[in-house]
């Protein structure tokens, strides 16, 4: 089993188990140490895993965090846990105080649900405020497992990992502030465009007048980008069907084998992207034509019950 299946695999059972894990350690017990596991550390070698390792904080001695990773004799990773119906973020503070007082360049926090990753990227020896890299295993993105293998012990490196959480650190914020924009534009960034279209002195009213134009061009131009991508994929399709006389069928996965099974609600993130994907093909076809199934990882939309295999 690959670290894909396995992490997913780990999710299947967090979301089955969550509400019958009653402690802390049934949760790390549960759902941490296998998540540890999947990383390839061996929990039970104390040269690799250390439990309550021991951070002294000044006059404070004997403080324990509840696992260290080591690497050729040093603490490369903390972990601090916490019962899985805790709120980590009132507890990010207690980790930042074992990060300081050790060698170690990554922490993470965790609930056994949500694990959020930690460095010291802004300033050496002292943990970010901020989280790089935020996992869920109740909505497991593809993009957050391949992240979370670079901690992997096959494939860990001090230098190559640094390089990613800097990388992963910007994006994430880059993203909250597109996002951010893209609802809310600002009056710089407003200017800024304007300024690009409009040669006059941009007064408040023209302000106020950009500002409607700017939010109203977001939504337009990412609803183009969406609809010309499907388009070009539906395209694509109806040429290799008169290829090769038959529509494209994807091989059977898991989640084929039993159609009928019931997977639970989908997340409200995936309603969202199907209510896009039908507003767009609404277009050209009418929209009782079209319906969807939740899948074990995907949600599967059809057209007069045809099957189509949608990520």
């Amino acid at each position: 089993m690959d670290f894909k299946d396995q992490l997913k695999q780990l999710g299947e059972k967090v979301c089955k188990l969550k509400d019958t894990v009653q402690t802390e350690e049934a949760t790390k017990m549960a759902f941490i140490l296998p998540f540890l596991n999947a990383l390839d550390y061996d929990v039970s070698n104390p040269s690799e895993v250390v439990p309550e390792f021991t951070c002294n904080l000044g006059i404070k001695k004997g403080e324990k965090i509840d696992y260290a990773i080591f690497k050729n004799g040093e603490p490369i990773i903390l972990v601090e846990c916490k019962h899985c119906k805790q709120n980590l973020s009132l507890h990010e503070g207690q980790l930042l105080r074992y990060f300081h007082v050790s060698k170690a360049r990554f922490g993470i926090l965790t609930n056994g649900i949500e694990y959020r990753f930690y460095s010291d990227l802004a300033e050496p020896n002292k943990m970010d405020e901020k989280p790089f890299l935020e996992i869920n295993f109740e909505n497991l993105k593809d993009e957050a497992i391949e992240a979370v293998k670079k901690f992997h012990k096959s494939y860990f490196d001090l230098e190559t990992i640094s390089d990613i959480a800097s990388e992963l650190k910007y994006m994430k914020e880059l993203k909250a502030v597109i996002n951010s924009e893209i609802s809310s534009p600002s009056e710089d960034f407003v200017r800024v465009l304007a300024r690009q279209v409009y040669p006059g002195v941009i007064s408040q009213k023209w302000l106020n007048f950009f500002t409607d134009l700017v939010k109203r061009a977001f939504s337009q131009t990412i609803n183009e980008i969406i609809s010309d991508r499907l388009e070009s994929a539906i395209k694509a399709g109806e040429e290799n069907k008169e290829l090769t006389g038959a529509a494209v069928v994807p091989p059977d996965d898991e989640d084929d084998k039993d159609d009928n099974k019931d997977y639970g609600e989908a997340t409200e993130e995936e309603l969202d992207g199907v209510k896009i994907v039908k507003a767009i093909l609404s277009r050209r076809v009418s929209a009782d034509r079209l319906s969807c199934k939740n899948k074990k990882y995907y949600i599967s939309i059809t057209l007069d019950g045809r099957k189509q295999h949608t990520s």
